[in-house]
């Protein structure tokens, strides 16, 4: 039953440090973070990756898909 709360803690920390290292790195931090705290070993695959030179990510919402808003 232990194993559960370990592997909580490793997720958490997957996750929190991807947010960071993303941040650092100029990628999608969100989505690294998320990705890291449900697979952690993901993690290494931020590390290899190298620096993202060009401009930060852009963030999209729902409604930036072009199409007009209907409700």
């Amino acid at each position: 039953m232990a194993y559960i709360v370990y592997w909580f803690a490793l997720s958490f920390s997957a996750g929190l440090l991807a947010y960071f290292l993303a941040r650092a790195k100029n990628r999608d931090y969100s989505s690294w973070a998320a990705w890291c705290f449900l697979v952690p070993p993901l993690i290494l695959a931020l590390i290899l990756t190298p620096k993202n030179a060009g401009p930060a990510p852009q963030r999209r919402r729902l409604s930036d898909d072009g199409d007009p808003e209907t409700f």
